[in-house]
């Protein structure tokens, strides 16, 4: 990936998470920033916005950090230059898959919900349109009193 270095403000605009947000990940060991500048500014590497960008899709999934962590760990080993046997590649992977079956039931569950939310929004829309006084004629697309002259009842 890219060695350019990003300030945490850039960081938190790429993301849409808050600086305090991404300062709480690194203070869990979420996310380390790559380096440090000589005045002491946080600099993250795309590297580092790659793996903020799994913790903000993990955490509407309801994943706790802890989870977040041991995901994020999976990953890092099987990304690693490091060399892994089959059956510890093979663990990893298994460890990745569980985490790709948890996140799709969760999806399951949002879409109910959401499907539901939707629902209940239309009904009280229909709600409002059944109960709202019926349109004036004299009222629709005028803009003053003397536009609407000998179309319908007097300006109140």
């Amino acid at each position: 990936m890219d060695d350019r270095h990003m300030q945490i403000g850039e960081v938190a605009a790429r993301t849409e998470l808050s600086l305090r947000t991404i300062r709480h990940y690194e203070e869990t060991g979420l996310v380390i920033p790559s380096a440090r500048s000589q005045g002491g500014f946080r600099l993250y590497t795309e590297t580092d916005v790659a793996r903020l960008m799994v913790i903000r899709r993990m955490k509407p999934l309801g994943f706790t950090l802890e989870q977040m962590r041991d995901l994020l760990d999976a990953t890092d080993r099987l990304d690693s230059r490091d060399a892994l046997d089959d059956g510890e590649r093979e663990a990893l992977l298994e460890r990745v898959r569980t985490y790709e079956r948890a996140a799709a039931a969760q999806v399951d569950k949002l879409r109910v919900q959401l499907a539901r939310a939707e629902e209940f929004a239309a009904t009280l829309g229909a709600r409002l349109e059944q109960n709202a006084p019926a349109a004036r004629p004299w009222n629709r697309g005028a803009t003053s009193p003397a536009s609407r002259a000998g179309d319908g009842p007097p300006w109140p």
